[in-house]
């Protein structure tokens, strides 16, 4: 199993999805949806929305860029991917269990994207988990 190039592959893919929050707004309508929150939750949600793609991009940025410092055994890419797993894995879960099924259930292309990011979710995790345990093993 080459982690190196799974390691590449989960950049490449995050640094999609980090763009691909660009274009959220226009599509979920949060201009008419956040004009009902006050000034300072929607400026907050504004602003962890951009920080939320930002990270994503790093995490993107370093996967696909620097995969064999990530794969150089030593506690910082101990702790880089440990971190890099848990945010996976928690929004694995959150996807199965937070977002309430009533959102994709019964329609098609919502339905299609929640697999579809399942996957991507299960994909993460496993690509972070495995060079993690490459790295503790040593």
């Amino acid at each position: 199993m080459n982690l190196r190039l799974h390691l590449q592959i989960a950049g490449v893919l995050l640094l999609l999805l980090s763009a691909a929050h660009g274009g959220f707004s226009r599509y979920f309508g949060w201009k008419q949806e956040l004009g009902k929150l006050t000034l300072l939750t929607r400026q907050i949600f504004l602003v962890h929305s951009f920080f939320i793609a930002l990270v994503v991009a790093l995490m993107g940025g370093l996967s696909l860029f620097c995969a064999d410092a990530l794969l150089t055994p030593g506690p910082l890419s101990r702790a880089v991917l440990a971190g890099i797993f848990v945010f996976w894995l928690f929004r694995l879960v959150f996807q199965w269990f937070v977002y309430d099924a009533a959102i994709w259930r019964g329609r098609p292309f919502y339905t299609f994207m929640h697999c579809s990011f399942s996957v991507f979710w299960i994909y993460a995790v496993a690509a972070y988990g495995l060079a993690l345990r490459s790295v503790w093993m040593g």
